[in-house]
């Protein structure tokens, strides 16, 4: 006879799912070097995120302190000294 846990942790290993395929890339950084160059702004911040499909975006000037975690969803976009878009990042 089993036991009751062992039943029950039977039966709950067969609901686990395993992923068939991996989950689509959360931001495309490079769709968005179009707006190198570029004034930043929100209209430009808009732009980027449909452009590379993140969730977020996150501006860096320069001297900026930025934290190191890494988000797949975040869009980073670096500004140079005038205010305009000089790289784009995911993370």
């Amino acid at each position: 006879m089993k036991s009751p846990t062992a039943a029950l942790a039977l039966s709950l290993s067969a609901c686990a799912t395993t992923p068939t395929e991996p989950a689509p890339a959360a931001c495309r950084a490079e769709a968005g070097t179009v707006l190198v160059g570029r004034a930043a702004g929100s209209e430009i911040g808009a732009e980027a995120l449909s452009l590379t499909g993140a969730a977020r975006l996150r501006w860096i000037r320069p001297g900026d302190a930025v934290t190191m975690d890494y988000s797949p969803g975040r869009l980073n976009i670096h500004l140079d000294a005038d205010g305009k878009v000089e790289r784009l990042a995911c993370g």
